[in-house]
Parts: structure tokens; sequence; C-alpha cells
């Protein structure tokens, strides 16, 4: 089986706390799984102007695009329970959204980035700067007109697992965030995690809301204080495709659940086969997509698929077995079926495009790991 080498383990946490004590990251918690054992480590300070390491051990992150293939494996439980397939076309279930070119947009187009979607509308900062509810941001996605016809291209888009995000509230008749706390969160005892922040976190001697740490906003990134990934109102959001709210030890309990084909402690949470279909590479199988826009690109239902042209977030030395998801925050989550090991890095600084640190901390795990004999 394979096993974290303990001596080699000590180089991660210096490797950590070297980012972090040298201010290029104000803060970074790490869960990593392999085999049966698992380590945790936090370094680093909870609020930016902090003078010492403060993050607490249950921190809480928001850990943007992470959020999408949780999203993703919500609508997959309803598809287990033959509440929709894949194939359907969205306006089945949304039927403003068939307007505009989008008819032929399935729920496999969007859990794949291939619907022809952009990745945000033209009116995205105008609506956040208003701190406009989700269902503004759905409504002009449903009047919105693809860049491209349905499988054609593969372009990464938020606005896709928005829409799917609605798909869940109209057949399930609650809202997503009730949805995955309900099917997905609660079962998988994940008790720190939220899709946005609920009113009760805000309460009590000791809210929750007081353990979510500061993330540090770029200069160049040119967003107002009151509607930045720090504010009341984004928090609050629950953006289906960045707005999970949760813990490295949370995201643990996920990441063990997949590496189990769908099962914790005594539940199957997903089945085997749907654990299987969402984490292999979903494009070839699209005829209207060329090599050409394949190329270098991968995508399971949710999961993106590693290979060494999209190693960026991910390092140099996963297994192409491998899937997980990046985040704008500063967040990566892996699952290395290969080496029977999974990790969660979440970190305060956004790393767009290339997320040097993230890579660099994986690049150390996967050195720590001796595999499986």
């Amino acid at each position: 089986m394979s096993r974290i080498i303990s001596e080699r383990w000590q180089k991660v946490e210096k490797l950590i706390d070297g980012f972090c004590h040298t201010d290029q990251v104000p803060a970074i918690a790490l869960q990593v799984s392999v085999g049966d054992e698992s380590r945790s480590y936090f370094s680093g300070r909870q609020r930016i102007a902090d003078q010492a390491d403060t993050l607490p051990d249950d921190a809480i992150f928001l850990v943007a695009s992470i959020t999408k293939p949780i999203v993703v494996s919500g609508a997959l439980k309803l598809m287990e329970e033959g509440e929709l397939l894949l194939g359907d076309r969205v306006k089945r279930y949304i039927p403003e959204f068939g307007c505009a070119g989008k008819h032929g947009i399935t729920i496999r187009h969007l859990m794949t980035h291939t619907s022809g979607l952009p990745d945000m509308l033209p009116d995205n900062r105008a609506l956040r700067a208003a701190n406009a509810p989700l269902s503004e941001f759905v409504k002009q996605i449903c009047e919105l007109a693809p860049d491209e016809p349905p499988g054609r291209i593969v372009q990464y888009q938020s606005t896709g697992i928005a829409i799917l995000s609605e798909v869940i509230l109209r057949i399930a008749g609650q809202s997503c965030a009730d949805y995955l706390r309900q099917t997905l969160f609660e079962p998988l005892e994940m008790s720190d995690t939220s899709l946005g922040l609920p009113e009760e976190w805000k309460q009590g001697d000791h809210p929750r809301v007081d353990r979510i740490p500061e993330i540090r906003i770029p200069e160049g990134l040119d967003v107002e204080p009151h509607w930045d990934w720090n504010s009341s109102y984004w928090r609050q959001f629950g953006a289906p495709w960045g707005g999970l709210l949760t813990t490295p030890a949370d995201l643990g309990k996920f990441a063990g659940m997949l590496r189990q084909g769908g099962r914790y402690r005594d539940q199957q949470i997903l089945s085997p086969q749907t654990i299987r279909e969402a984490t292999r590479d979903q494009l070839p199988s699209f005829s209207g997509l060329s090599a050409a826009a394949r190329q270098g690109k991968g995508w399971g239902l949710g999961w993106q698929i590693v290979s060494a042209s999209n190693s960026d977030y991910y390092g140099d030395l996963l297994s192409r077995s491998a899937f997980g998801h990046g985040g704008a925050t500063g967040t990566v989550f892996w699952v290395d079926p290969e080496l029977n090991a999974s990790a969660v890095i979440l970190t305060t600084v956004p790393q767009e495009p290339h997320g040097r640190y993230l890579a660099r901390i994986t690049n150390r795990i996967i050195a720590c790991i001796e595999p499986e004999s």
C-alpha cells in the first residue's frame, strides 16, 4: 500500500512555512491522504495584517471553482435517482433557456464545458457591483446567445454551472445550497461546509464566520471592497460556480468518498459507476469536437482530467489517471487513483494563471509518497 515517508513530509511543512513566513502566501492549509493515512498542516495568518501565525486549524476557506464539480456531483445524484439524463436538453427543465441558439445544449454539455456558453456574463461586473441575486444572473444567462453551437468547442464556463444549479432547483424544489447540504454534506459529515454563508454562521459567541481567513486581493484585480471575495455580499451569495465555504478536513472526506468508489462509512453516496463516468475524459465522445479543439484538454463530469499539458495547479508528478479542480482564490483539490492518494491545498492568495505555489506544494507532496510495490 502507498504510504507517506515521514522524514520527507517534514519538507512539505518546511516549504509551506517558507511561503507563509516570507509573505509570498498569507495562509496555507493542507490535507493529504495516502492509503489509510492522513496528514494535515496549517501555516500563516488569519488576517493579512496579523504579525504572527494566527491561522486556526479549523479555518474555513472560500474555495472558488472547486465548487463546480461539487455542484455537478449534486446533479449526478439526481441522475442516479432517475430524475434526469445527461443527454436531456436543458430547456426540458428550464424552458426559457431554450432560445438564442441554446436549444441543443444538454446537461452533459454543461458538465463538460462544451456548451459554447461564455465563462462569465457580459454584465458580470455590473451585477456584482449592484449586489444582484443569483436569480438575476440565471435570468441573463437564459437570454444569452452562446459563442459557438454546443459540442463544437471546449470553453471553460461558469455560466453553465449556474444553469445546472437552476436545473437542480427546478427538479428538487429546493435551492442548490439546500440540496447539496442534504444529499452530500450531511451524509459525508461535512459539518463546516456550505454553498454560501448561512445566517447561523454569523450567530453565537464564536461565530463560524470569524474562522474564514482574509483573501489577499491583487492590486490589478480592480474590484470594490463591497463585492470582492472578502465581502459579506460574495460570501453570502453562494455562487454555484465558486461560492463554496469549507475546510481541508471536510473536502478530505469528499476526496475519500471518491477514492472509495462513492462510499463513506456505511453509506453509498454515489455509485461506483457514477464515479468512474465522472472521472474519465468525456471529450472524445463528442463527435463535433475536432482533435485540435480537444488538444491539451480533458474533462470528466465536472472534474478536470490532469495531463502533461494542463499541469498548472497540479504540478508535474501526478499520474495520468489523476483528476481534480483548482480555484481562483488559490486552491486545488486532486485525487490520484494510481497512487491511492488525494490532496486539498487551500491558500488565501489568487494564483492565476499558473498556480505556481500550488503546483510546487503538490510536487513536494508526491515526492514524499512511497508508491505501492
